[in-house]
């Protein structure tokens, strides 16, 4: 192809509104136009790129033994009532109503159709298991879209997914999936790491991220040098590490009773420790918190006999409920694990209306003595003694606090966050965390039978019984995967693509397009076309240095130059190296096709 055939303009600068340098670069090398906040237009060369990264994924996932399939983007609200996420979803799912009055959702997931769908068909343990992807369009209400293609509100995902007669079957899906992401991620150039993830919204029994290192990651990964365990923060776990006194001994029991002391101005954990002339280890911090659309049964548990709980078909929940998480006074709760804990759909800090009407107190002087709603206490507090506390009343603090005598937790569970230096949680392994940050490029679930129970799925199994089937679920964000690769081979002067994902693979660039210049740079595109190899060849009549500025920006792997001077020698250039070389003409195409096809072989090897 030409570049006279393509309606692109290249800027020399990004707009203000773009920070990060896939951002920045897919704008300046008109790869996206935007359209709207959070929504963005494929320009030609972008969509080519985009193309390839889908066909890789096709292809590896069509290897696995997956069949494409594809769901409608509008879905009937119907459905995901039946899977209990019509309200627990949030407001990040669009929803609308047709001239029906029926309600509609533009999919932010689709496994609530993909569940339908094979619902309808499946009737023998014979025809499990179903193992079936799309590549669709996705749209999310995001609050914040940001950096381009990176989280934008309209997007492009892969959605694999399985039905299993067991989690047997169902561990042969997953890891199946598992090595079809290695193979993926491998031929587009991406080192990738596998941590262990919270499973969210998605619900399930455990998942797997596939991140890639970027210092503008969204997401915190946790590693430990030794042993090579690897969790995203969300989910990460660490040894336990006792509660310690002033001496740094293992706190000890007392005896004395819980007494209250007066603490005028005295709020934050930093406050305590100057009055009190102690450790934040010694403190039991109470936080107050709102958890939106939990099903967990809360029948019978202290302090939570008012509140409402709503049926949606055959799911059960409460819109809103209350808990304090305690928590040792050097740590930070985890609001992922505290969610998944509950099984909400969101958790926050109360505002200061509701710490008082939970705890009696505002915030500063809550405790775990006096409290009308129920008590999460993070492992953390099961070793604590002698401690210190919120009295539950404005301008106090109780000291002797012993935990499991002044008070009793209704869950006792690990809701800590996770940070660097913490002790390595694997069985016999000494190290210590550090931490990076990480983009999310594909995810894997084990979901179970979340879905397939509230949504009725059921099939005749070898003894002639109705089952259950299990259930898989495995996405790649492929916008966001195109914006990683950008993201991990660029320089100052543009993109430096793998060859497996250019729009195309070698640009010849004639310093003028006419005469000899004309008739080599024409001989070298029939000669690599004819060899299998994407060519773009620039006819523009612009000067010299333009030219070269635009292909570095639009980083095609390879570029030869057509020059008078050089004739009848061409000089090619590899995007990724500072020297050019010189090559005789009738020897360039023959070079150049085994510089692209070596390079697409080491990323193809498996």
């Amino acid at each position: 192809m030409k570049t006279s055939q393509i309606p692109f303009r290249t800027l020399r600068e990004a707009p203000a509104e773009a920070i990060i340098a896939s951002h920045q670069l897919m704008m300046r090398a008109d790869l996206i136009r935007k359209l709207g906040n959070g929504l963005y237009t494929y320009m030609p060369l972008g969509l080519k790129a985009y193309r390839k990264v889908e066909g890789i994924i096709k292809d590896e996932l069509n290897k696995s033994g997956a069949l494409e399939f594809k769901p409608t983007v509008i879905v009937p609200g119907e459905i995901w009532k039946e899977s209990g996420r019509w309200e627990t979803m949030g407001p990040q799912m669009l929803k609308a109503k047709n001239r029906g009055d029926q309600d509609m959702v533009v999919s932010p997931t689709a496994e609530e159709a993909y569940t339908a769908i094979c619902r309808a068909g499946l009737t023998s343990y014979k025809q499990l298991p179903i193992n079936m992807y799309q590549i669709n369009t996705k749209y999310r209400d995001e609050i914040r879209p940001r950096y381009g293609v990176m989280r934008g509100r309209e997007f492009n995902m892969m959605d694999g997914y399985t039905l299993n007669a067991n989690d047997e079957s169902l561990d042969e899906s997953y890891q199946g999936y598992a090595k079809a992401y290695h193979r993926i991620f491998k031929r587009l150039g991406l080192k990738v790491i596998p941590v262990k993830a919270d499973t969210g919204a998605m619900g399930g029994s455990g998942s797997e991220e596939f991140m890639v290192e970027s210092p503008v990651g969204d997401d915190t990964l946790i590693l430990c040098p030794k042993c090579g365990y690897a969790a995203n923060v969300e989910k990460a776990s660490c040894r336990p590490d006792p509660a310690l006194d002033d001496s740094g001994k293992p706190q000890a029991k007392t005896d004395l009773p819980f007494e209250e002391v007066a603490t005028p101005n005295v709020f934050s954990i930093e406050d305590m420790e100057k009055f009190f002339g102690t450790t934040s280890k010694r403190f039991v911090k109470a936080l107050i918190y709102r958890v939106i659309n939990s099903s967990l049964d809360l029948t019978g548990t202290a302090g939570a006999d008012k509140l409402k709980r709503v049926k949606e078909g055959d799911f059960e929940f409460y819109p809103v409920s209350y808990v304090c998480v305690l928590i040792r006074g050097d740590l930070d709760v985890n609001e992922a694990k505290l969610a998944g804990l509950l099984k909400a759909s969101e958790v926050c800090l109360a505002d200061d209306e509701e710490v008082v009407a939970m705890s009696g107190a505002p915030h500063g002087f809550v405790g775990p003595v006096k409290l009308n709603c129920p008590i999460v206490q993070d492992l953390s507090v099961n070793d604590m003694h002698d401690a210190f506390a919120g009295a539950g009343k404005e301008g106090f603090h109780i000291k002797h606090v012993e935990p499991g005598r002044d008070f009793t937790a209704w869950k006792n569970a690990d809701v800590r966050t996770v940070k660097s230096g913490d002790k390595c949680c694997c069985e016999g392994c000494d190290g210590e965390y550090y931490t990076t940050k990480g983009n999310e490029l594909g995810h894997i679930f084990k979901l179970g039978k979340k879905y397939t129970q509230s949504m009725g799925v059921t099939y005749l199994d070898e003894n002639g019984k109705a089952a259950v089937p299990t259930m898989g679920c495995y996405g790649i964000g492929v916008d966001r995967v195109l914006a990683s690769i950008i993201e991990s081979f660029h320089d100052d002067k543009g993109i430096q693509w793998p060859m497996s994902v250019a729009p195309f693979q070698v640009a010849i660039v004639p310093i003028k397009y006419k005469d000899a210049m004309k008739d080599a740079a024409d001989k070298l595109y029939d000669e690599l076309t004819a060899a299998g190899i994407e060519v773009l060849l620039d006819d523009r009549d612009e000067r010299p240095g333009v030219k070269f500025n635009d292909m570095d920006l639009l980083g095609f792997p390879v570029r030869i130059t057509v020059g008078d001077k050089n004739l009848p020698n061409v000089e090619v250039k590899i995007r990724n190296q500072a020297e050019a070389s010189l090559v005789p003409l009738t020897e360039a195409g023959a070079k150049v096709a085994d510089i692209v096809r070596s390079a697409l072989a080491e990323l193809n090897a498996v």
